[in-house]
């Protein structure tokens, strides 16, 4: 089942992940040494933004290093010390997208419900698959192999509905940012990290589908 094509694949979907991230800690980089005007840490952008959209009952935790997230489970927003304690651009974009998260579960955005009902089948498929994908060429058991390519399938679903949820939540913090007064020059560069951490998701999504349409076409061999 493999051949000289997965190594390609491997190639090209290596390249993609390396350059997605050089690209992202490049920006993020950037604007973590540009302090915003109005002196926010962004823990205090996001409760403002929270307070500005009339959203209560969401708390703001400060999280440990890279963790940067919103919980639909306690209805939080988490941020790391960089985002939590900084008062930066790129403190100012992280926080307001994560509210943005926020800003979806309370209007009860679609994509963002699809997502989260998908989520069980998702943690138990992408643990699963690659072991019943391996086990299934061992055995030399289609079924299983056949099996394995659904639940991968499962995977590719769920990061392909997390791009519009992601891409939303940036539109919503961008959308907020520009209703406050933000400079231009200041909403331009939360715009740049918003847009390279939104690559990350992107070049995920892609490499996910050429590994099932990888799989699929050598099934079909």
């Amino acid at each position: 089942m493999y051949n000289s094509g997965y190594l390609m694949l491997v190639v090209v979907t290596l390249i993609i992940g390396l350059g997605a991230q050089w690209y992202v800690n490049s920006q993020l980089k950037k604007y973590t040494h540009v302090a915003v005007g109005n002196g926010l840490t962004g823990a205090e952008c996001a409760r403002q933004m929270l307070a500005y959209y009339g959203i209560q009952g969401v708390q703001v935790f400060r999280g440990g290093p890279g963790q940067d997230y919103f919980d639909p489970r306690s209805n939080s927003v988490t941020l790391s010390p960089e985002a939590y304690d900084g008062r930066t651009i790129t403190a100012t974009a992280t926080a307001c997208h994560e509210v943005g998260h926020a800003c979806q579960y309370a209007a009860d955005y679609t994509p963002m419900k699809i997502r989260g009902a998908i989520v069980p089948a998702v943690n138990l498929a992408s643990n699963a698959w690659i072991f019943l994908l391996m086990f299934g060429i061992f055995m030399q058991l289609a079924g299983l192999v056949d099996l394995a390519i659904i639940m991968y399938a499962v995977v590719v679903l769920f990061q392909l509905v997390t791009l519009p949820v992601e891409f939303n939540a940036s539109r919503r913090a961008m959308v907020y940012m520009g209703q406050i007064g933000l400079p231009q020059q200041e909403q331009s560069g939360a715009w740049h990290v918003l847009r390279a951490c939104a690559l990350t998701y992107v070049a995920a999504a892609l490499t996910s589908v050429l590994q099932l349409l990888w799989l699929l076409g050598q099934r079909q061999d």
